[in-house]
């Protein structure tokens, strides 16, 4: 699927889904807490629907993104550059599908430039369109290293990241302090064992700001 018509699909997945009003989702909000046992009358949430209702348009802004776009402008004087272009700890911030709680951590995007290269706030950005929706991690990851390499078109390109999620530490079995650790190579990352290595040293290595 070529840019174009993957930006085409977006849009109309766009149009085809009703979104509410805003009257409507803060109702919703005023439901939840009255399920929760709470009266929705006192003043600390009085206005607590209208808050999360903002809140909602920032957590969740990645749906009216399109990271192809975001990639859309590219170089191509790079004197000769083709060695790994590595953006490490991106802080990603991202919500769980099934239980609407947090997922915090950070995102390691990596790609070998074939003819173009893009700027690196750009690769933060395509992080942040896929993060803010609600995700699973596995999906995310894939997400954001195949439009990479779909756009993009370099030899390779790989995503790590690494995660908590607030479904095991505060529900469920309760675990504190667990990590995801999710990958996702494609090109010369997956198919050359020394490229991967130097990829992993590099993410292992101590940033300048350490020394």
């Amino acid at each position: 699927m070529n840019i174009q018509s993957k930006s085409g699909k977006l849009a109309k997945r766009k149009q085809s889904l009703a979104r509410p009003t805003r009257a409507q989702a803060e109702e919703a909000v005023r439901t939840l807490l009255l399920w929760a046992g709470e009266d929705v009358s006192r003043e600390g949430l009085r206005d607590t629907p209208k808050r999360v209702v903002k809140s909602y348009e920032e957590f969740f802004k990645g749906y009216d993104e399109d990271p192809t776009e975001i990639l859309s402008r590219t170089f191509e004087e790079t004197d000769g550059y083709d060695e790994i272009v590595l953006l490490r700890d991106i802080r990603l911030e991202s919500h769980c599908e099934h239980h609407m709680v947090p997922i915090t951590g950070k995102a390691h995007v990596a790609y070998l430039p074939g003819t173009r290269v893009v700027g690196i706030s750009k690769l933060a950005r395509v992080v942040d369109a896929y993060a803010k929706r609600f995700q699973i991690q596995e999906k995310l990851t894939a997400q954001i290293a195949n439009t990479i390499q779909e756009v993009l078109q370099p030899r390779g390109v790989a995503v790590v990241i690494e995660a908590n999620h607030q479904c095991i530490s505060t529900r469920g079995v309760h675990k504190p302090g667990v990590s995801m650790v999710t990958s996702h190579m494609l090109g010369e990352f997956r198919e050359n064992p020394s490229t991967r290595r130097e990829l992993l040293a590099m993410l292992q290595a101590r940033s300048c700001t350490e020394f």
